[in-house]
């Protein structure tokens, strides 16, 4: 049996743990050990260790065949420094992995003025967090190539689920830009980018990379207000891009400066993918059948 190690076990490396039952061995590096038995419970066998740690990684040399690298780069600098640590940690062992599968984000892409694109497009850095971005995929590029080990890079934009709806930005009343100043945003649920890390073990080409990004064709504000009016409630106001300026805050606003529309072919082609939730609105419909059963 083919044994994986899950990096950064967040909510989309437990959406991905149904799929691996019964097929794989599945390992999971902790930092916190209080969330041992809860994983060990959901089938995986707990490793403990912590990224920013290099010491405390020796463990993960030799341990498993499929590397799914989940966990982001440090908040500060210029350099993923985690991902480094991983790699010397697998590269200590004759034994490496036959494959890693890292996931990005479709920020590397920075402003592409609304423009349709691919991963073809050229990378453009617009904020430190894209740059250590580019500074992993860079380097798990590198590492691949010298090593041998295929490495597959996925790239994602902003990822929804029914726990993770803007609520309460819109119970709040927060503004959106005019549509005149809008941007185009683009989304994946997380159960199909779940689905997406498991299609790239089985399809997932050496040095490539792959668009996790749903059907749909959106600027910003058109998602809030899809979601308001599934739950029922006000649209949120809409500014100018000057007037937002004066009442949201730096990082708020920093999403509210890229525009992008980006393709999906690679992920469906290429990986085989076929999306449970195609666009936004099947996704927020399921989020809110599922939010009437509870009630």
């Amino acid at each position: 049996m083919h044994k994986i190690l899950i990096v950064g076990s967040g909510d989309v490396a437990r959406r991905i743990l149904p799929y691996l039952a019964g097929r794989f061995r599945v390992f999971a590096l902790l930092r916190n050990a209080s969330k041992l038995a809860d994983w060990r419970n959901a089938g995986a066998l707990p490793v403990l260790g912590d990224l920013d740690q290099r010491g405390s990684l020796k463990r993960l040399g030799g341990l498993a065949d499929i590397i799914l690298h989940l966990a982001p780069p440090p908040a500060q600098g210029t350099r993923d420094t985690r991902t480094r640590h991983l790699l010397a940690a697998l590269g200590a062992s004759k034994s490496l992995p036959r494959r890693l599968i890292y996931v990005s984000t479709t920020g590397v892409y920075g402003d592409c003025g609304g423009a349709e694109i691919d991963e073809t497009r050229r990378l453009n850095v617009e904020s430190p967090r894209a740059g250590r971005r580019v500074d992993a995929e860079q380097t798990l590029r590198d590492w691949g190539r010298r090593t041998g080990v295929t490495v597959s890079i996925l790239r994602a934009p902003g990822i929804y689920a029914a726990d993770r709806l803007p609520l309460e930005r819109l119970k709040n009343g927060l503004p959106m830009l005019l549509d005149a100043d809008d941007v185009y945003t683009n989304h994946i649920h997380a159960d199909d980018l779940a689905a997406a890390c498991v299609a790239a073990i089985r399809h997932g080409r050496a040095n490539r990379t792959y668009n996790v990004v749903d059907d749909s064709d959106l600027k910003m504000a058109d998602y809030f207000v899809q979601v308001a009016d599934a739950f029922g409630l006000p649209h949120p106001p809409r500014l100018s891009r000057v007037q937002a300026a004066e009442v949201l805050s730096p990082m708020q606003l920093s999403f509210m400066r890229e525009s992008r529309r980006i393709g999906n072919q690679r992920l469906k082609k290429e990986l085989k993918l076929r999306l449970a939730f195609p666009a936004t609105v099947d996704g927020i419909a399921d989020a809110l059948k599922g939010s009437a059963s509870c009630s």
